[in-house]
Order: C-alpha cells, then structure tokens, then sequence
C-alpha cells in the first residue's frame, strides 16, 4: 500500500513510518520540518500541508492512504498561526483525498477535545460533544480540525475516514503535550485536586494508528491504552516534583519558578478527568495495547 504520512518528522510520525516500513508499505513523508535521518525507503518532500507542492504530491503520486498528524499542539506558536495550520490544514488535506482518489483517510486528533469541566463523564464515548471550546479556550483549533475532520464522514462517504481520538502518549521519546507538562521542574497540582490523566505508551499508540490504516474502520474513534491513574501518582512514578498551589496563584507561577508555561484554560485540566472509553475502537480493529501504565510511564522516567 502507498502511504502519505502529513507530519512525518515529528517523534510519533517517524515512528508509524517505520512501522509502516516494517509491514511492507511505501511511505510518502511530507512536512515543513526536517528529517535528515530519515530511512532510505521514505520518498520525503518538504512542504507545506496547505501550499500547492502539497497538493501536486497527491495529484501525481496517488497515495492509497493517507494519514494528517500535521497539526500543531503546543502553544509556543501564536494562536493565530495554529489555529491556520490545523484547520486549514486539515480542510487541505481532505480536500486532496478527495479531489485526488485516495481510499483511506486518518485525521490522529486528541482526546482533550472533550473538554474537563465538573460535570465531564468519567468515561466519555464518542457520542459526547466535544466542548473544549468553552473549557480550554486555547484548544479551539483542535476543535475545529476535529469536527471537520469528521464532516468527511458525511460529506464523502465513499472516501473512508477513520478520526482518532487518542490520549496522551508517554514514552522515551519525551515528546507530546503531557511529556511537556511533566518536563518542568515542578509539576503543578491545584489544592483540593488530583485528577485521572488517561495516557498510554507511544509504541501502543503507533500499534493503534496501524490498526486503523490495516482494517479501515470508517467513523470516530475514542483511542486508549491502560487505566488513567491520578496526577499525584503520575508525578510520584516518573520522579516528577509536585507541588500543591491554590487555584488564585495558578497563572501567576506559569511559565515561572521551575513551572511550565501554560495558557490560562489548562487549569481545568489540572482540575478534572478527560478520560475516554476506547471499546469501540478494540472492537472495530481488535486493537491491545502492549504496556500497561506503569512500564509507560517508567519508560518516561528512566529515558535518557
């Protein structure tokens, strides 16, 4: 199978692509971003999603599938700029499966779409809306990729989409958003507060985006590894520093005394749980994981 892998240069992309390798396909790698070591086997072409070099490489290469992990999560990139590369990104890259015949669509999306509020379910499943928008603000790009990404289901029925909603990874790359946030110095907890954090390993979850591309499931899925465990016992496992702050001094610290550096909407996922039930997707693909919660997160803690 012809594979283009949009965000191929990032830790998770590489490793689907050597994985992909590994099961007999041809990679297509296309990004902004340098891989200077990348495998002899992946044809790479450095461009932009969104720019016309993008969409000539699905016009004349004619990929089976493809799979967008080009979109932007941390929040050193001005919000405009994200907001640009997600959404427009993910209408680009649509529109060209579209447009140019491929059989197979994956948007890798986030769990955290869902939003933590008090009144979150403890176990969401894909029928919940996804309401970071109003909880977590700065996410609204990620909101915005993920619903389009979705319309695809209606809009092209014929193109086969598979949305993931994946969790956290962790894992010895210690790249992704909760690597970061446990990454400080300090790890910050709100008095009164431990909430679950779901996550799972990056090998499981690069095992879960070749279930997708191997059985084609058409729909949107919730993605999750082990049981979520709570923040104090997250930051106790990876020998993380933990330190309890009443809420008023939470972005007065970000970024400040050894604490990350967060927008102001993070504090509700300090606060409560976004934890996702991923059955539908084990039974759509047969997906397992491989690493329970405690090798992950020991595989973060002793990487060098």
């Amino acid at each position: 199978m012809k594979v283009l892998i949009a965000g191929i240069s990032g830790a998770l992309g590489r490793m689907v692509a050597e994985r992909c390798i590994a099961h007999g396909h041809q990679v297509i790698g296309l990004d902004k971003r340098p891989w200077p070591d990348a495998p002899k086997a992946v044809e790479m072409h450095y461009a932009d999603i969104r720019k016309r070099p993008a969409e000539d490489l699905f016009r004349t290469q004619h990929p089976d599938a493809a799979i967008h992990m080009a979109t932007v999560t941390h929040f050193t990139t001005p919000f405009e700029e994200r907001y640009r590369i997600n959404l427009n990104g993910t209408r680009a890259i649509f529109d060209h499966c579209h447009e140019y015949g491929v059989k197979h669509a994956i948007f890798v999306g986030r769990h955290t779409v869902y939003g933590a509020a008090p009144d979150t379910p403890l176990y969401c499943t894909e029928s919940e809306p996804p309401l970071a928008v109003s909880t977590f603000p700065e996410l609204s790009d990620l909101v915005a990729a993920d619903l389009f990404a979705g319309s695809a289901l209606w809009r092209w029925p014929d193109l086969k989409t598979t949305v993931m909603r994946l969790v956290y990874t962790l894992g010895p790359t210690r790249r992704g958003t909760l690597a970061a946030f446990l990454a400080a110095r300090r790890v910050p907890m709100i008095l009164g507060f431990d909430p679950l954090y779901h996550f799972m390993h990056e090998q499981d979850a690069v095992t879960a985006v070749m279930a997708a591309l191997e059985n084609r499931p058409h729909g949107i899925f919730n993605v999750a590894g082990p049981q979520p465990v709570p923040l104090s016992l997250l930051c106790k496992v990876t020998g993380r520093p933990s330190v309890t702050l009443p809420e008023p001094l939470f972005a007065s610290v970000s970024g400040k005394f050894g604490f990350p550096k967060l927008p102001p909407g993070a504090v509700n996922h300090v606060k409560y749980p976004v934890v996702v039930d991923g059955s539908a997707f084990t039974k759509a693909t047969g997906f397992k994981h491989d690493f329970d919660e405690v090798r992950t997160m020991e595989s973060f803690r002793w990487a060098q």
